[in-house]
């Protein structure tokens, strides 16, 4: 199994087109040492040469150019994209199924509030209807129900629903239910290693805790440094953990919550602009290595 990083940035991309926060700042003018990044999404193969794709960000198509395995260019028009598994319905996770409306039907794999939500108040489906249709397909967040893409055979994916926010827009927004966010267990069928992909993860309750356990390598929200970290820089009233992101410093926090996960690699995913692990030479990245974790940049590539 092979896992490839498209994207390892939240919303907005980094560094944010209108934000001039020190890490954007900073990595404009040369004066800090961190590298671009895209909207966060990740690719998976079994090796046959299908994968299939986690999240569609607004930067699709961009991530696509510089993954020439996706573009396998066997017909006039072609993708090596097997299927798109949805971990929830927000705008820089979907808004990149729009980018492929030309091709043929697209088979989504996503919950049922996932799928309300993109049927109704924002209506991603309907609008692909037109173009190039999209084939639903229903994903039992249960932590048991493993399903599989066509195309990608040599993997097996299994979901659990995880605690967190789902969109803005979403009528469900203050009334969460299950579905609205999921991480993924992805298993290679012929060795049996496992990756956990959860790049929005509020919470780790005993049941997820359970789940983790049984991978081989951790992909998780690495969004915020600190749970005030937007309102001290003066953007947002929000916490992190208001937005449904468990921030890695601090009690409880994510450096606290992986350190149990010893046998496993862990990896950060969905990393915010103002997030400090984004300077190499910072303190907080420091603290990271320590801790034995690193921090996904687009064009990493995992292997199991």
């Amino acid at each position: 199994m092979k896992i490839s990083v498209l994207g390892a940035a939240a919303g907005g991309g980094f560094p944010q087109w209108n934000c001039n926060c020190p890490n954007c700042a900073g990595v404009r003018r040369g004066t800090r040492r961190a590298e671009p990044r895209t909207q966060s999404s990740i690719a998976a193969t079994d090796g046959s040469g299908g994968w299939v794709l986690f999240n569609a960000s607004p930067d699709i198509l961009t991530q696509i150019r510089r993954a020439p395995f996706l573009q396998p260019g066997r017909a006039v028009r072609d993708t090596a994209i097997a299927g798109i598994v949805l971990i929830d319905a927000q705008i820089d996770h979907t808004t990149g199924l729009l980018m492929l409306r030309e091709g043929r039907p697209l088979d989504v794999w996503c919950t049922d509030p996932v799928h309300a939500d993109l049927t109704r108040a924002n209506p991603v489906f309907e609008v692909l209807s037109h173009y190039c249709t999209v084939r639903r397909h229903r994903i039992v967040p249960d932590g048991a129900s493993a399903f599989a893409v066509p195309g990608v055979s040599g993997l097996a994916f299994t979901a659990i629903a995880l605690s967190g926010k789902a969109p803005p827009y979403s009528p469900s927004r203050n009334r969460p239910q299950v579905g609205d966010n999921i991480g993924v267990m992805i298993q290679d069928l012929e060795r049996g290693r496992r990756l956990f992909y959860a790049p929005a993860l509020a919470e780790i309750t005993p049941a997820v805790h359970a789940f983790m356990e049984r991978a081989d390598c951790l992909m998780v929200d690495g969004t915020f440094w600190a749970d005030d970290e937007m309102i001290r820089l003066g953007i947002s009233d929000k916490r992190a953990r208001d937005l449904g992101h468990l921030p890695q410093s601090g009690p409880e926090g994510m450096i606290e919550a992986l350190a149990p996960f010893s046998r496993a690699r862990k990896i950060l995913i969905h990393i915010n602009n103002t997030n400090p692990i984004l300077d190499e030479d910072s303190p907080e990245r420091a603290a990271l290595a320590r801790a034995g974790i690193e921090v996904a940049a687009d064009g990493m590539e995992i292997e199991l």
